[in-house]
């Protein structure tokens, strides 16, 4: 058995993780998560590609999108657990039987830039899916027939 170490596993949360390296790197490719990790990440980019093209006020793109968003965060969130584990607990689980080896600081420093990186990016996923929901609601009302519409308003009763 191969020894796995804390401070790469965090590393590859922080860059790879929305493609599932960190689980790859931890669990090998029979890893069902890590296969599914891919599919939302590449489907919230295309999301992304789409609203460049398109603009803001495509549907499907502003449908899309938060999905990498939401990638993002799950990955930096994995890459905090990994960092903050604790080394014996990390080498039981991890490395059963082998000698334990110091970490240092590489975890430590994984972990401070994921919370950056994800604390970031899912303020900003919630504020652009909160601020999208409330252009839709808005929409809904503007699209009624307008006999509906003004007694939706508080105009007609």
């Amino acid at each position: 058995m191969r020894y796995r170490s804390k401070t790469m596993a965090t590393w590859l949360a922080v860059a790879l993780g929305t493609l599932g390296a960190h689980r790859f790197y931890l669990k090998g490719r029979h890893d069902l998560l890590a296969w599914l990790h891919p599919l939302p990440t590449l489907v919230g980019l295309a999301g992304i590609v789409r609203m460049q093209n398109l603009g803001q006020d495509d549907a499907w793109a502003s449908l899309l999108s938060p999905l990498l968003g939401v990638m993002i965060s799950v990955a930096m969130l994995s890459a905090i657990i990994y960092g903050l584990t604790p080394d014996d607990r990390w080498q039981a689980r991890h490395n059963p039987g082998q000698p334990a080896r110091a970490t240092g600081w590489g975890p430590v420093l994984g972990v401070i830039l994921a919370l950056l990186l994800g604390g970031g990016v899912m303020m900003g996923t919630i504020a652009y899916s909160i601020q999208h929901f409330f252009e839709w609601q808005l929409q809904a009302t503007v699209h009624l027939p307008p006999l509906l519409s003004a007694r939706i308003g508080g105009f007609g009763t």
